[in-house]
């Protein structure tokens, strides 16, 4: 089996990197920030016409015909760009909810533990529920990720509406992580090469380079968890897909802020957005306490009697 991506899907993954470039680069990205808008109608349209919600519809559905490798494919480009709202709902719900692969309707879903819904009040559809339900705004460490919490729905049916979706939802948000993981080692790198102390790169210490080599390690190690998923859709290889993906994210993140120093914590640099992100996708479709528990599972499922 040939894990490594085909020439069509490396030419897929630079034409959605060139997409957001152009539609959501970093002015894009730090306006959004500024503005505290989560969801971008009309970006959202956009990404609609480009095919990204519609990508595994059959043609003959009007969608583009792909599967779940070329979706993690994209989504970690997604990811890399920092591009906020309910990219995974929305994708999942595309063919199910009306309007939600030509991107005219924005679609979220109870993916986090607990009552909380991301993008609730920028929603107009909640995935598997009949009308979005009321809620109250929670405040939430990632500035493009607003979350409101539901009072009225029980834990059981806000579970059941989406365990359909969990394991594509947890492998699509894995694939999220590991974008932005790999975009923050791309950081980390160009800092350690152009920032001097005491007359050479900081790259050049023992300490610096040690970080960038574990923040490489363990994106590359999340690469092929997340790439090997894809390809097996196998439960349990998403579920370590899903930890191996948030570590790198979330621990990349802040080994990137090591590198950074002072500089990387204050408002102008964006590592601290992907950190903030990488806190809260952490917590969404399927948690670190959760996978450990599905993965153990398998494990003494198959050990021999």
């Amino acid at each position: 089996m040939d894990f490594q991506p085909s020439r069509e899907q490396r030419d897929l993954r630079a034409g959605v990197r060139d997409l957001l470039a152009g539609r959501y680069g970093r002015e894009a990205l730090r306006a959004s920030v500024e503005a505290g808008v989560g969801v971008d109608r009309r970006l959202w349209r956009q990404l609609g016409e480009a095919g990204f919600f519609s990508l595994r519809l059959p043609e003959a559905d009007g969608g583009v015909g792909l599967g779940l490798p070329e979706a993690v494919l994209v989504f970690e480009e997604a990811g890399r760009a920092l591009l906020p709202g309910p990219l995974v709902a929305t994708f999942l719900a595309a063919g199910v909810v009306a309007g939600a692969a030509a991107g005219t309707t924005v679609v979220t879903a109870y993916d986090l533990d607990g009552p909380l819904v991301a993008h609730l009040a920028e929603a107009d559809a909640v995935l598997g529920a009949p009308a979005p339900p009321e809620g109250e705004p929670v405040p939430s460490v990632d500035p493009l990720t607003p979350l409101h919490r539901v009072v009225r729905a029980e834990g059981a049916d806000r579970a059941a509406r989406t365990d359909p979706y969990r394991d594509e939802g947890a492998l699509l948000t894995a694939a999220l992580q590991l974008g932005s993981a790999l975009r923050t080692v791309e950081l980390a790198a160009e800092h350690a090469r152009g920032r001097e102390q005491f007359g050479q790169p900081i790259g050049a210490f023992q300490a610096v380079k040690h970080l960038c080599a574990g923040m490489l390690v363990r994106a590359e190690v999340a690469r092929a968890a997340v790439y090997a998923a894809a390809v097996t859709g196998d439960g349990a290889e998403i579920a370590a897909a899903k930890l191996h993906a948030d570590e790198a994210a979330v621990r990349g993140a802040r080994d990137c802020l090591q590198v950074y120093g002072g500089m990387g914590f204050t408002w102008e640099a964006d590592v601290h957005l992907h950190l903030k992100r990488a806190w809260v996708r952490a917590e969404q479709w399927r948690t670190a306490a959760r996978a450990a528990e599905l993965l153990a599972a398998d494990l003494l499922a198959s050990a021999p009697v």
